[in-house]
């Protein structure tokens, strides 16, 4: 039936037609997230970047680049770089980076991915080799600063900002690493040593200063007890003074009230008590004296 036909091939035109027409429409209908931007050109030419939101492209006119504004991060692999001193090491670092312009990294840069790793890789060997091995082992965060600097100064003419350099691995041939582990070694007993010199020294210093402190201590002491004896034995000569002066006044009030007839009582019981003894004695009564100086005087 050739109208069957005719009737066919138009319904299967239409149905082409219509499925191109709908793919182009898609085409042409693009939604862009935050983060992301839409650069379109026309007819060759560079219009700018759209977004985001709703963006309506000219069919078969327009064509379009999507750019990703989030931070990226990349991994560069370990790359050999020979030191100042001439050693080669394997060196392996992340870096990240965030397109700030995405027309330009767009227009500027063909690649960006194998543009940004190349670049990435000779800055780092041109920044290793200028430093030294234990500056490198030692200064990572001075590197990290270098190849941040440098790299942005390559991929800020791409749109780019290079937000953070980590260097994560650094690997010194075999036999570096076991100088390094001797060298550690060493240093190692050489601080245990020290540490042990050291606590000895302050051991024989607090001891010093112990028996110093013990030694004026007991300096202190014997001599506030010098001073403490001292202080008593004057208390007790005084009171000792005083006692003898109490005693002999007393007595001397006492004397006051005796008279001549107690002397003389007194007198024969003191003769009395001297002749009790075994041994001849022999005794002068005072008035005997008193007569001898009569008669000595009648001579004269």
């Amino acid at each position: 039936m050739p109208g069957g036909s005719t009737f066919v091939f138009v319904i299967c035109t239409i149905g082409v037609l219509l499925a191109v027409a709908g793919a182009v429409l898609a085409n042409a209908i693009r939604i862009m997230p935050e983060y992301r931007r839409l650069i379109v050109f026309r007819l060759g030419r560079c219009v700018g970047a759209k977004g985001p939101g709703l963006v309506l492209l000219v069919p078969i006119v327009d064509t379009a680049v999507t750019v990703d504004l989030r931070e990226q991060v990349r991994e560069i692999p370990h790359q050999n770089c020979i030191t100042l001193d001439n050693v080669t090491i394997a060196v392996d670092f992340i870096w990240y980076y965030k397109v700030v312009d995405p027309t330009e990294s767009v227009l500027k840069v063909g690649n960006l991915e194998a543009a940004s790793q190349g670049m990435a890789t000779t800055t780092l060997r041109a920044v290793i080799g200028g430093i030294a091995l234990d500056d490198v082992l030692s200064k990572r965060e001075d590197i990290n600063n270098q190849l941040r600097a440098r790299l942005d100064e390559v991929t800020e003419r791409w749109g780019v900002k290079v937000t953070n350099v980590e260097i994560r691995e650094i690997n010194p041939p075999r036999e570096i690493q076991e100088a390094m582990a001797r060298q550690m070694t060493a240093e190692r007993i050489r601080r245990a040593v020290v540490t042990e010199s050291t606590g000895q020294r302050e051991a024989a210093i607090n001891v010093a200063d112990g028996e110093k402190t013990a030694a004026i201590l007991r300096a202190e002491g014997e001599k506030q007890s010098a001073i403490l004896r001292a202080e008593g034995e004057k208390q007790s000569q005084l009171l000792r003074a005083e006692g003898f002066s109490s005693a002999l006044s007393a007595i001397y009030t006492i004397a006051q009230t005796i008279d001549q007839k107690t002397m003389t009582l007194q007198y024969f019981e003191t003769l009395k008590s001297m002749g009790a003894g075994a041994s001849t004695k022999y005794i002068f009564p005072m008035e005997f004296t008193s007569l001898l100086g009569n008669f000595l005087k009648s001579d004269k």
